[in-house]
């Protein structure tokens, strides 16, 4: 395989595929856009990673809820830990990510006697839900240690994942708006990067699928079907410690349902945004990113702007 821009190994790039396993466990994660969250790493890294992201827009409730014109301010805050290893030949990851997250929503709740509307609004901060998330490069990663790697250039990669994420965040069954969501999800991924001169193009195919939560606002119990998801990005390398993405993606399904009673609440949304990677030394980096719904058939039409510092150990670097 020839040599290219965009395939030449530098701790950066290690560092930028690793960010992407941490931050595809962001809040709101089947809408996530990753770029570079399958390329190959050299074995034995470590990576610690913190990151900061604000979102603003509409939230999805529940329909049966009288309830409209929800909409909500996030603050989420991250830290996660990923280690690159050896899976049977293959290069993968494991991460651990856990958030912390303060959410402000506000909308119009109608009660029984009244006759319009009346305002509310609500404040939560706590702990969400951990993810844990692992990577199995299938093809055109082998696992190498940081001496054989540097000699590596990527031509195709496929890759798969799964992210599992434990209800363990803050939840009160009472309560509407939680900073946890009391059940289960796991989320199977199947992705492929193909480098192409200074540029890298990949796509990514998943579905997430999720537990009952069983106390949902007052004991009743709350089903969601799986959430499909597609993902395309178009990255470019400008220099060995500075590339961009642009990235897309489109999610359906998700119906729910209450006791039984489905709602009307089908998504077939769709997102676009943009991500800059900037090395900052042999051990940090700083990644930005934003995002914003491009189409929203229910609810999820928000923005999201975020940023991330890592710092990598290990493997001789």
């Amino acid at each position: 395989m020839a040599s290219t821009p965009g395939n030449n190994l530098n701790p950066f790039r290690s560092a930028a595929a690793a960010l992407a396993l941490a931050l595809a466990c962001m809040p709101a994660r089947a809408q996530q856009l990753e770029p570079r969250a399958y390329a190959n790493l050299p074995i034995g890294l470590n990576f610690l990673i913190a990151g900061y992201a604000y979102s603003q827009g509409d939230v999805l409730l529940d329909p049966s809820l009288a309830v409209s014109d929800a909409k909500a301010k996030v603050n989420a805050l991250v830290l996660g830990y990923v280690r690159s290893l050896d899976f049977w030949g293959n290069s993968g990851s494991i991460g651990l990510v856990l958030p912390y997250a303060g959410i402000s929503a506000s909308g119009q709740i109608t009660t029984s006697g009244q006759a319009e509307p009346q305002s509310t609004s609500v404040t939560r901060n706590g702990f969400g839900d951990p993810v844990l998330r692992v990577v199995v490069n299938l093809h055109g990663a082998p696992a190498l240690p940081m001496e054989r790697f540097r000699e590596y250039r990527q031509d195709t990669i496929v890759g798969a994942s799964l992210v599992v994420t434990a209800p363990w965040g803050q939840y009160d069954g009472s309560k509407l708006v939680n900073i946890g969501t009391n059940r289960w999800s796991f989320k199977p991924e199947v992705g492929v990067s193909q480098a192409l001169g200074p540029w890298i193009l990949e796509g990514a195919l998943g579905v997430t699928f999720f537990t009952d939560n069983d106390d949902f606002f007052g004991g009743h119990t709350r089903k969601q079907d799986p959430l499909y998801a597609a993902q395309l990005h178009a990255i470019y390398t400008f220099d060995p410690g500075l590339w961009g993405a642009l990235d897309l993606t489109y999610y359906a399904g998700g119906r729910t349902s209450v006791d039984g009673t489905l709602n009307n609440d089908l998504q077939q949304n769709s997102r676009w945004g943009a991500t800059l990677g900037k090395s900052l030394d042999v051990r940090n980096s700083l990644k930005l990113y934003f995002n914003s719904g491009a189409t929203a058939r229910a609810g999820t039409n928000f923005q999201t702007v975020g940023v991330a510092w890592q710092h990598l150990w290990g493997a001789g670097l």
